[in-house]
């Protein structure tokens, strides 16, 4: 099957998050294809969400070149009947539809490039993690990603690449805060007085938490989702927020844990309770990251590739595995734009351009 086939199989195959048959389907077909290639395949159940695909690769003899892990996820954030209305296609030497780059394209590359260096002989083992809840926060699969990289010598990770083909070599850490107001209900017009509005009392708070983002450290904070009220003539007992949180710099978080724990009521008769926690740390360009990166370049050279660094504000499951110390390479996916948006698309050319390179990342390293 052509690449274009499989990533078409797979787009096709919605699998938002939290639809566990949706991703359960697309499994199917990745543990189809792996099987294909002859690995060992795991499934691992889950209740709520799709069920984690593990698939095991043994070197085409005995080796004592260390394994290597390529971690991939199969859920998307587009819910079902996307396809629909944009569907898979091709134009202007790109492919375009929900979830080609965030992130079907990159299970077709190291798919690919698994089957290219069995061709001249697998020197290693090679293990191929799919997982399904990445999108949401990878809460049941970070124990099997962590457990697995602990076992491997270098990780690479198929999320997409930059536009300019840089790979991912830092990314912000992610948290998040829920901050609930509450006061007292009263009927707006005869009881006033009586009601304390908890939405005004988050207003309050809105302002405090938006002021913590401090560009010179790369932290942000973002009040993305509030939620308050009944109707229009109740005073609002209860409002509730969700706080985006980034960082880059180690100590960040915990500033802001405090900061945000020193919240307090502006509005007598309220109440604040402040929940919530650090997701992904931050994966950061350190010394570790800057020896990998400069080991994947010299492999590259030596195809003619100018492999170049870069780095995003969003995290991807790379930020569970650095911090164990373990070399990670991440945006070794597919090449383009328009991440989470009907505008997503990759360069078609990308997906042999990145075989080629994963192909010499599991063969030279």
């Amino acid at each position: 099957m052509k690449l274009t086939q499989l990533l078409k199989l797979l787009v096709e195959t919605e699998s938002p998050s939290l639809d566990k048959a949706a991703v359960d389907r697309v499994g199917a077909l990745v543990a189809e294809e792996a099987r294909k290639r002859g690995a060992q395949v795991e499934i691992i159940p889950n209740q709520e969400t799709g069920d984690h695909v593990i698939a095991r690769f043994q070197p085409s003899s005995f080796s004592l070149a260390p394994s290597i892990l390529l971690l991939c996820h199969m859920d998307t954030v587009f819910p079902l009947g996307t396809i629909s209305k944009n569907p898979f296609r091709e134009a202007d030497e790109k492919i375009l539809g929900p979830g080609t780059l965030d992130m079907k394209a990159g299970i077709v590359i190291a798919l690919a490039a698994i089957e290219e260096a069995q061709k001249s002989g697998l020197n290693r083992s090679v293990t191929l993690l799919c997982t399904s809840d990445e999108e949401i926060g990878s809460h049941t699969s970070r124990a099997h990603i962590e457990r697995l990289a602990k076992e491997s010598a270098l990780v690479l990770v198929l999320e997409g690449g930059l536009v300019d083909g840089a790979l991912k070599t830092w990314r912000k850490g992610v948290g998040e805060f829920w901050v609930k107001t509450r006061g007292r209900a009263a009927h707006s017009g005869g009881d006033h007085e009586k009601g304390r509005n908890a939405i005004e009392e988050m207003a309050h708070q809105v302002i405090a938490i938006q002021k913590l983002t401090d560009y010179s450290k790369q932290t942000t904070l973002n009040v993305g989702v509030i939620r308050g009220g009944t109707v229009a003539n109740v005073i609002p007992e209860e409002a509730v927020i969700q706080v985006d949180v980034r960082v880059m710099q180690p100590g960040e978080w915990e500033r802001l844990e405090a900061e945000m724990s020193r919240l307090k009521p502006v509005l007598d008769g309220t109440s604040i309770e402040v929940t919530g926690g650090l997701n992904r740390p931050p994966l950061l360009f350190d010394e570790t990251m800057k020896a990998t990166f400069e080991k994947a370049r010299s492999i590259a050279a030596q195809m003619g590739m100018d492999l170049k660094a870069g780095g995003t504000g969003g995290a991807s499951d790379a930020n569970f595995v650095a911090p164990l110390g373990i070399p990670v390479l991440d945006g070794l996916g597919a090449i383009g734009e328009g991440y989470h948006s009907e505008r997503e698309y990759i360069f078609a050319d990308s997906l042999d351009e990145r075989v080629k390179l994963v192909t010499a990342l599991l063969k030279e390293w």
